[in-house]
């Protein structure tokens, strides 16, 4: 089994879809001791932060565990992430709500892209609260409060 763990913007079903990977199953997920920043400088514009993760004990991001088709699958992420200039594709454990736990493949920003000052727009964050039937309550409320810029890099 192959799995890919959606943190960002491919927790929408549609986008995924988009994106043409064979999909077999889609679950909530939860990556222990790690947090989700929103620091990754996007291609589209430095100034617009896309998804990422960082290591912070204690912590948790949830996201979607998609079962992939087979093995070969994963590697037609790699060109919608830019990997591996802009992300790296790393598994980590992930759990699921039946109580086990996966590897799965996902996506970390590489350091030369990473910038703590930006923050996402409000279409990118969007992307993010359509995966809300991964995700319990309170971190849903938690994204859904995040700080997004205007289209025009303004506060919004």
């Amino acid at each position: 089994m192959s799995y890919y763990f959606a943190y960002g913007s491919n927790m929408n079903p549609a986008r995924m879809a988009d994106r043409g990977l064979e999909v077999v199953e889609a679950m909530p997920g939860r990556l222990g001791d790690m947090a989700l920043r929103f620091n990754k400088r996007s291609r589209r514009d430095p100034r617009w932060a896309c998804a990422n993760i960082a290591w912070c004990p204690g912590d948790a991001v949830e996201g979607v565990v998609y079962r992939l088709a087979d093995e070969q699958q994963i590697f037609r992420m790699d060109p919608f992430e830019g990997a591996p200039f802009f992300y790296s594709r790393e598994r980590f454990p992930v759990a699921l709500p039946n109580g086990t736990q996966v590897h799965a493949w996902t996506y970390v920003a590489n350091r030369a892209h990473i910038d703590d000052s930006i923050r996402p727009l409000r279409w990118y964050l969007e992307h993010l609260l359509a995966g809300r039937e991964y995700l319990s309550p309170s971190y849903f409320s938690w994204l859904e409060a995040t700080a997004c810029l205007d289209e025009d890099g303004g506060w919004g």
